[in-house]
């Protein structure tokens, strides 16, 4: 039997209605501040829903609305400045993932000194350790696709680096995983959001890092993928897929959190650093079916399993894990998905590949099998249409 850990720290609501849970969750005295991105979950009463619950339990609260789809370094340094000037108490990340992303980092750096970039470890950061624990985070996705409710991550953007961080102190305090929250995101942005989460259950699956409980929530997340997804695309007020799909997400997250994504994150980073309008589970898709193909011969009987948890019951070799995918992609409307329409250039293969290497190599060190430079840059051509 492996040895291994399993630490999650984070009291986590789910279910329809739990936003509920938020007027009696124990807070700290004082003003929160929500921070959010955009104005849907303004226009949908998603802030309002929050803001109330809160009251309700004796907190005011400010709202930062400023956040990009790909966070970067300067808003979280904007909000963070916003988080020290009005004594802020704790932080609510209201959204995708970059909300509860910007969150997070916002929360240490609220009580650490310098820079959120002094404490990343890759590409031009400082690589230094998080000394204090940060502000309380409450973490309320809208979305389904980062799981970043229920691990102690997060990814930002600072110039052309696109970086994970973070470490057992930006884990939330509470976390609410409300799918009624999530009821009307767009066809496509549900596809994506979903493929990004089956993503962080296999690639946590046939990581060298996986563990039997990590396992055990990879399958059990691509399980409810496979059945629910294609139906939360084309059936958007379908709930019950709805709360699937959002399940799914989280426990993908607990993946993330026990085990570790693999290269093919690594390398859509360095895509989306480059070209930032690059949805990023647009950006999976379009690169999984050549990065998969690398590791039949070193992880057949995984891609076998998942092949089956996606409801392909009758899989019997690696190659099937394979049909699995395409099949799922087609059947959510992303198999037509091309990188040369977000800007991405055949001549800047090589850039793509030192960057992922650089800024987040380690991801590559956890593969089934190592991949090259040269692999990297051959599954982009592989990729590319």
């Amino acid at each position: 039997m492996d040895i291994f850990s399993f630490y999650m720290p984070t009291r986590l609501f789910f279910g329809h209605g739990s936003v509920k849970k938020l007027a009696r969750a124990r807070l700290p005295e004082g003003r929160g501040l929500i921070i959010t991105g955009g104005t849907s979950t303004t226009r949908l009463g998603y802030v309002a829903k929050v803001a109330d619950a809160l009251a309700e339990a004796g907190h005011e609260t400010m709202v930062y609305n400023k956040v990009q789809p790909n966070p970067t370094i300067e808003g979280v340094r904007e909000c963070a400045a916003l988080c020290r000037a009005e004594n802020i108490a704790f932080v609510v990340g209201l959204g995708g993932g970059s909300s509860i992303d910007t969150a997070k980092a916002v929360a240490i750096m609220a009580t650490n000194e310098g820079d959120w970039w002094d404490y990343i470890h890759g590409g031009t950061g400082g690589g230094k350790r998080i000394a204090k624990a940060g502000l309380p985070i409450v973490a309320i996705p809208t979305t389904a696709g980062t799981g970043t409710e229920a691990d102690p991550f997060t990814v930002i953007t600072n110039g052309e680096e696109k970086i994970g961080g973070g470490g057992e102190k930006c884990f939330p305090t509470i976390s609410i995983v409300d799918p009624d929250f999530m009821m009307t995101v767009p066809p496509h942005l549900t596809a994506y959001q979903g493929f990004d989460a089956f993503f962080h259950a296999a690639e946590g699956y046939i990581a060298t890092t996986a563990s039997p409980i990590s396992e055990m929530f990879s399958l059990k997340a691509i399980e409810l993928i496979g059945r629910s997804l294609a139906t939360a695309v084309h059936e958007g007020g379908n709930a019950e897929a709805r709360a699937d799909v959002a399940l799914a997400n989280t426990l993908a997250g607990f993946v993330e959190t026990l085990s570790s994504c693999t290269g093919e994150h690594a390398l859509e980073h360095a895509l989306s650093a480059f070209h930032p309008a690059l949805p990023h589970g647009a950006g999976l898709i379009m690169i999984s079916k050549a990065y998969w193909s690398r590791f039949f011969e070193s992880s057949g009987d995984k891609l076998v399993a998942i092949a089956r948890a996606l409801g392909h019951t009758d899989a019997n070799k690696p190659e099937d894990f394979i049909t699995a995918l395409a099949d799922l992609q087609k059947r959510c409307n992303v198999s037509e998905l091309r990188l040369s329409g977000y800007g991405v250039q055949q001549a800047d293969f090589g850039k793509y590949a030192d960057n992922a290497i650089e800024t987040m190599g380690g991801l590559f060190r956890v593969d089934p099998r190592p991949l090259t430079r040269e692999d990297i840059i051959a599954i982009l051509a592989e990729s590319y249409k």
